[in-house]
């Protein structure tokens, strides 16, 4: 009987698997979101933002989790985020890149995720900024041309796709989104990196051809881009290994952090 992967939980995963060392895979996969990131804050003007400070290496008081958070934040990029949570010893790694633009373009915000539980996982995301069944001239624009390539991916048979528990992720998810996991391994982590390549040139492309959104209906994208971005980080699965970690209180506030309610109570004041 094949044994059953696409639904496996995280918590499944890690219980075959508990102590493996990923070290390595953690300094390549980083190294790669670093590239990214950089990338992105070459191109636009964006400082740290200040509810992060301090938080460039933590480590719970038991030690099961460390990470580090760093968010930047500016006028054309709302909430730029590089940072890492897990146990390098201890099998479980959950690392992103992610860029939530500013209202004043359309262009999907880009989600880049790594993970280790201790399989490898893989989870490269155009953000859709509207409702994709309605709008079908966005997902020609937007998810057409990235389309071939996220099937050549789907088709490689050292990977499986990925299906989350979380529903509101699934939903959240576009036609394009790679969720899948592989054995850890170089091999593995360079088929993401060449994947990579095209995946976040196109989305640079897309930034140089941008239209820039009428003031009149920017209000409106920011309240739907808020909303995604925080329903988003609330329900995502991973979030009961933290709150178990760190409890309740420690656990909402760098919740808190991670969405950047700041930012956005920031931009609202702004507006």
């Amino acid at each position: 009987m094949t044994e059953r992967t696409e639904t496996k939980t995280i918590m499944e995963f890690l219980s075959e698997n508990p102590n493996v060392d990923v070290s390595k895979a953690w300094e390549r996969c980083w190294n790669i979101h670093s590239g990214i990131v950089d990338r992105v804050r070459d191109r636009f003007d964006v400082s740290k933002h200040p509810s992060c400070e301090g938080e460039d290496y933590f480590q719970a008081p038991d030690g099961q989790l460390e990470g580090s958070f760093n968010a930047y934040s500016g006028s054309e990029v709302d909430w730029l985020v590089h940072s890492w949570i897990g146990n390098r010893k201890a099998s479980i790694l959950d690392m992103n890149a992610t860029v939530f633009l500013s209202q004043d373009n359309r262009v999907p915000h880009l989600g880049v995720i790594f993970g280790t539980i201790p399989k490898l996982y893989f989870y490269a995301e155009y953000v859709p900024r509207v409702d994709l069944r309605t709008n079908l001239d966005y997902l020609k624009k937007y998810y057409e041309p990235a389309n071939e390539d996220f099937l050549k991916f789907r088709s490689d048979p050292n990977w499986t796709r990925f299906v989350s528990h979380g529903t509101y992720l699934r939903a959240l998810m576009s036609p394009c989104a790679t969720s899948s996991t592989a054995e850890l391994n170089d091999d593995n982590i360079s088929t993401c990196e060449k994947f990579l390549g095209p995946f976040v040139d196109r989305w640079f492309r897309w930034l140089d051809e941008a239209e820039t959104v009428p003031e009149s209906e920017r209000a409106a994208q920011r309240e739907y881009d808020f909303t995604v971005r925080e329903l988003g980080y609330r329900t995502d699965p991973m979030n009961f290994l933290p709150q178990k970690v760190f409890g309740q209180q420690e656990f909402d506030r760098r919740l808190n952090m991670r969405i950047g309610v700041d930012q956005m109570a920031e931009a609202r004041k702004a507006a």
